[in-house]
């Protein structure tokens, strides 16, 4: 298939894709006689854990290091997948990898609580001043006179 097919299966950009191929993450299978990048779904699979890998914060240098374990460890061609010692250690690497999303997982987690938790209170204090004040915040209602309302002003 073409990039811009590719681009939309894997929702990356064109520019995108473009980058992680001059980074050397993914290389197109092949190039059509017009020139046009061609890739299998091998190459769609191996965009597909970079663009995971992205939000939880992996540098190229650790993507490329994942994939490179993963190639070896999926390796049928040639002399075949890695055996005993080699194979323990791109084992550990990947275990290392997946305790390193685990973790960044929920760092992610506990920042969308704090997020949550904020939109919360924000929503919270809109409905209150919409009460107390509703010709102010542009509702229906009478406006009100006085001083400022403790609910204005006040931390939530």
């Amino acid at each position: 298939m073409q990039i811009g097919e590719v681009a939309a299966r894997t929702e990356l950009s064109l520019r995108t894709i473009r980058h992680y191929e001059e980074t050397g993450l993914v290389v197109p299978s092949a190039r059509s006689q017009g020139g046009f990048r061609l890739y299998t779904e091998g190459d769609v699979a191996r965009l597909m854990v970079i663009r995971r890998m992205k939000p939880l914060g992996f540098t190229l240098d650790r993507m490329r290091e994942l994939l490179a374990a993963t190639d070896r460890l999926d390796e049928h061609a040639g002399s075949g997948p890695p055996e005993g010692r080699e194979r323990e250690e791109l084992l550990e690497s990947l275990r290392g990898f997946e305790e390193a999303a685990r973790q960044r997982t929920a760092d992610l987690r506990t920042q969308l609580a704090r997020a949550e938790e904020f939109t919360t209170t924000l929503h919270e204090r809109i409905e209150r001043i919409e009460r107390i004040d509703p010709i102010r915040t542009g509702r229906s209602g009478e406006e009100s006179e006085g001083g400022p309302h403790p609910e204005l002003t006040a931390p939530a």
